[in-house]
């Protein structure tokens, strides 16, 4: 009898033209680990290298979605003994994150089913991206008493108005339209024209060029459904203006509609902490020049993160005992300016090297 050989969790191949990532961890929802974002950085450099491959497409395997985000269950067993082993995935991860915004060809991803945290690290920061009617895209960070990472406070930070602010802030998943309008997906692609897209784009030549992969895509293109969230843009950006978090709260309360209300309610079930400092990292997010500055600043936040209380009781209610109830270490009024001070870099906390 022949021994089956389990299949590696990122399964790289080249397919035509094409040089494929597909994520394969599917009872986990493709949530990434070290293993994996290794697998995606050394695939990137072998593909970079090849003048047989025009781009790489990535897509996860499994009916569920594309990631789900990073082994946030392996950080919280790690943090308190072992911090190196969470701070050096998200080096790796942030690296990784940096190198995919950069790279000097197409890099198509297919953002179908869930897409979260570090799911969307992996694919927002690519030049062609497709989302589909099964798209269900969050940074949900503020729900586990951790913030907005993986680039998106540079991401987010360059969405119409405060749609950005709003997401980074409530964790709220969105579908399609509304990630399209975050500026996070650029194409909509039905799930049952996936395959026929992936056929597509493998039958292009080593020649093709981006605007070759974009027709190829326009070609199984169509509007996405229509989005009840976008109906509140003006709310949002009216209410999500401040630069604190009291005073979003308060346009919140004063606006009194039913969407100002359960937006309320959302974010008073976060944790303070992370409500704060996302906001902090999102309105300097806007005023940086690169992603890198933001990459910068979200890993000395991480370093910190593991000694704070609430990443590791939002992630218990979260993801181990999940009761989805989690007591937070201090309310929003006690998250002072010296609190979240310990959030911020310092000269041991670098990501990119200084020349």
């Amino acid at each position: 009898m022949e021994m089956q050989t389990a299949q590696p969790e990122v399964i790289v191949e080249g397919d035509g033209a094409i040089g494929r990532l597909r994520l394969n961890r599917p009872r986990a929802l493709n949530s990434l680990n070290a293993v994996m974002i290794r697998a995606i950085d050394e695939a990137l450099t072998e593909f970079e290298r090849d003048p047989s491959i025009a781009a790489v497409l990535v897509t996860g395997e499994g009916e569920r979605g594309l990631c789900a985000g990073g082994d946030i269950r392996m950080i919280y067993e790690s943090g308190r003994e072992r911090p190196e082993e969470g701070t050096q995935f998200w080096r790796e991860e942030f690296i990784v994150n940096s190198r995919i915004s950069a790279y000097p060809k197409p890099y198509i991803a297919v953002m179908d089913g869930i897409v979260m945290g570090g799911g969307v690290g992996i694919s927002a920061h690519g030049s062609h991206r497709i989302v589909s009617e099964r798209t269900r895209l969050a940074m949900p960070e503020t729900g586990i008493g951790y913030f907005t990472d993986v680039g998106a406070t540079w991401l987010l930070s360059r969405a119409p108005g405060e749609f950005g602010t709003y997401l980074g802030l409530t964790g709220r998943d969105i579908g399609a339209a509304a990630a399209i309008h975050a500026r996070l997906a650029d194409s909509f692609v039905s799930s049952d024209k996936i395959d026929a897209l992936v056929a597509s784009l493998t039958r292009l030549p080593a020649t093709a060029e981006a605007e070759d992969f974009s027709a190829a895509i326009g070609a199984l293109s169509s509007a996405p459904p229509a989005s009840a969230l976008l109906d509140h843009t003006a709310l949002i950006d009216r209410c999500f203006a401040s630069d604190t978090v009291e005073e979003i709260l308060n346009a919140l309360e004063k606006d009194g509609s039913d969407f100002a209300r359960e937006t309320l309610q959302l974010l008073k079930s976060r944790s303070g902490i992370s409500l704060k400092l996302t906001l902090k990292l999102l309105r300097a997010g806007r005023a940086s020049a690169t992603l890198a500055e933001c990459l910068e600043r979200e890993y000395a936040a991480c370093a910190a993160m593991l000694s704070n209380p609430d990443f590791y009781e939002g992630v218990r209610a979260a993801v181990i005992d999940k009761d989805r109830n989690p007591k937070w270490s201090v309310g929003l009024e006690e998250v002072t300016p010296q609190l979240l001070a310990r959030f911020e870099g310092h000269e041991g906390a670098r990501l990119f090297t200084r020349g």
